[in-house]
């Protein structure tokens, strides 16, 4: 079970360094930055082994041995102790920070450019995403992926392998200049090794596990946070705060108490390292003083110094393993999107106009992972120009079926034909270009009214033809009375204006659409009476030679409908005019009786599905 945790965590971080690959370039140059930077740990530490002789003698030639100095560079090879020490701790201080600058800048450059394109990769996934995802993704943990978890990987990919490079080759050019000083001593160091690798491999386990649960748990704080965000007037208005501080508190001391946890695990690990790294030195030091031979006070000085010197880079190569457990736990999380299959497009036909001929034969329906069926054999035809009104009650599949069309999900059993083709036959966003969609909850952004109208594909739409389109849903009156008119920014998904406001908005944008097949699902139910006749108007307009299917909530919408369906469970009960069905004096007159009993002019059917 191990070696294929270990397998796995490999794969992920392998694929992880894929996305440093394009910055190669700039990654080299830090590595080399670095790489300079660990070559002067023992330049520093063997100066002192001059600095103690010099004690003894100052006026000792620094390279006096070195005949090619004496012959090309006289003034260097007779510099003394005294002038050249001090100098040379400048120069290799000066050489280090050209090296750290390197190392830090450049891979700087690399790890925010990872972040970027993990951001960008994950939330441009998210846009291809089928509609099942995110029925089964709460957003918050959707949106602490593209935040939190992205930063979590670049510790693993970028600044991990910093402190892989610059402090393992640290250790490297320490052991070779101590191996070069007293090969017999520095053996008796390497005895340690393999309790140190011991215990970074038990304690890379811990971490990772902890940290897939600390992920987790910062999800459910976004998750929380989102939610109280977008429906603080619920929230205020019921009373809601003490159980929304309640249930923040909770989330927000779950991630408290799994940080700590992972801390603790730190905690005990780090000093339990030390104790054995120091345990190993003071072995050392005792074999320094009893096998002292003939070396120099400066040599022992200088030995013993680069020996002190390995501990700190010992740690933070053991430490980084936290660092990179913690971004594979999070890379698992985002590859584990965007392994995820996208909506499914396998159309090929594209057309650049329809008639709106729609026909739905023998539809049957069932959500992935349920086996209740939604729809079933639903059979209807709407002709170019017809309205077609589907009524019943709550989850009597209404919405379900205005859902299909559009291929938001995909139906396995029964046609659903545009203009005698297959709507799975024609490719998604051909489709899509086709059909305008109001629904019942309106989506707009924070950004200005013509904006919102001319959105997607009608950006860029000539401000006539926004105003014409604005004017035909009624919302050219108080657009107009706006401050900066179309200009005017909306708010967080038009928080600014009143819900048949950015009702009419919606209708405005589906009328710049101008597709020949419209879907209003519940589109007037947040207008008043007056509102609705206004629109009422303007539909009667957009509709002649417009397919409009509508999931009807007012007897003014359906009593027009060239033909009226009555669902029931996932069934058309009933179908045919307004008149036809009084007349049957069924399901449909029931609801219509029902409608004038209760005085109530804007109901005649439950909210959809």
């Amino acid at each position: 079970m191990a070696n294929s945790n270990e397998q796995s965590s490999l794969k992920v971080y392998l694929r992880l360094l894929r996305y440093v690959v394009p910055y190669w370039g700039l990654f080299t140059i830090s590595i080399l930055g670095f790489l300079i930077f660990a070559s002067t740990q023992p330049m520093l530490g063997y100066i002192l082994k001059y600095f103690v002789d010099g004690l003894s003698n100052p006026d000792a030639s620094l390279f006096a041995g070195v005949p090619w100095l004496l012959e090309h560079a006289p003034w260097l090879a007779h510099l003394k102790l005294l002038q050249a020490v001090p100098l040379l701790i400048v120069l290799i201080a000066l050489w280090q920070g050209i090296g750290s600058f390197l190392g830090n800048y450049y891979l700087a450059k690399v790890s925010m450019g990872l972040v970027q394109d993990l951001r960008i990769a994950l939330f441009n996934n998210l846009l291809t995403l089928p509609n099942r995802y995110f029925d089964n993704h709460n957003s918050g943990h959707l949106i602490s992926r593209i935040t939190y978890n992205v930063t979590m990987v670049t510790g693993a990919a970028t600044d991990a392998i910093k402190v892989v490079v610059r402090e393992g080759m640290t250790v490297v050019f320490l052991f070779a200049t101590l191996l070069w000083m007293n090969w017999k001593l520095t053996l008796v160091m390497l005895a340690i090794l393999p309790v140190i690798g011991l215990m970074v491999t038990s304690t890379s386990r811990k971490f990772r596990k902890q940290s897939k649960k600390i992920q987790t748990s910062m999800g459910d704080v976004t998750h929380v946070t989102s939610e109280s965000i977008q429906g603080y007037r619920v929230v205020r208005s019921f009373g809601g705060e003490d159980y929304e501080k309640r249930r923040f508190l909770e989330a927000s001391e779950e991630n408290k108490n799994k940080q700590l946890k992972m801390v603790r695990t730190g905690a005990v690990y780090t000093p339990s390292l030390q104790l054995v790294i120091y345990s190993a030195m003071a072995v050392l030091m005792f074999l320094v003083l009893w096998l002292r031979g003939d070396s120099s006070a400066g040599d022992l000085v200088a030995y013993i110094t680069l020996a002190g010197l390995l501990p700190k880079p010992i740690r933070q190569l053991s430490e980084v393993s936290s660092n990179i457990q913690k971004g594979v736990a999070a890379a698992e999380s985002i590859f584990e999107q965007l392994d995820e299959e996208p909506e499914l497009d396998h159309g090929t036909q594209t057309r650049d106009r329809v008639s709106g001929r729609l026909e739905v034969r023998d539809l049957s329906f069932s959500y992935p992972g349920t086996e209740k069926p939604v729809l079933e054999n639903i059979s209807f035809v709407a002709e170019p120009g017809q309205m077609v009104a589907l009524v019943g009650r709550s989850g009597s599949g209404k919405s379900t079926l205005a859902n299909l069309i559009p291929r938001f999900y995909h139906h396995d059993q029964g046609q659903i034909l545009l203009d005698g083709l297959d709507v799975e036959d024609y490719t998604l966003r051909n489709l899509r270009r086709h059909i305008a969609l109001v629904t019942q909850h309106v989506t707009l952004f924070n950004d200005s009214v013509r904006n919102n109208i001319a959105y997607g594909d009608l950006a860029g739409a000539p401000l006539e033809a926004v105003q014409q389109a604005a004017g035909d849903a009624y919302a050219a009156e108080f657009i107009e009375k706006m401050p900066l008119g179309y200009d005017t920014l909306v708010g967080e998904n038009g928080v600014l204006l009143s819900g048949g406001q950015r009702q009419r908005l919606a209708i405005a944008r589906a009328l710049l659409k101008d597709a020949p097949l419209l879907i209003l699902d519940e589109a007037t139910s947040a207008l008043d009476t007056e509102s609705e006749r206004h629109i009422q108007a303007a539909l009667d307009q957009v509709m002649q030679g417009r397919t409009t299917l509508v999931i009807a909530h007012r007897l003014t919408t359906i009593e027009k409908a060239d033909l009226i369906l009555v669902m029931d469970q996932g069934q058309i009960v009933e179908r045919g005019s307004h008149i036809e069905l009084l007349a049957q004096n069924g399901y449909y007159a029931r609801l219509h009786a029902k409608q004038f009993e209760d005085g109530d002019e804007s109901v005649v059917a439950e909210q959809s599905v």
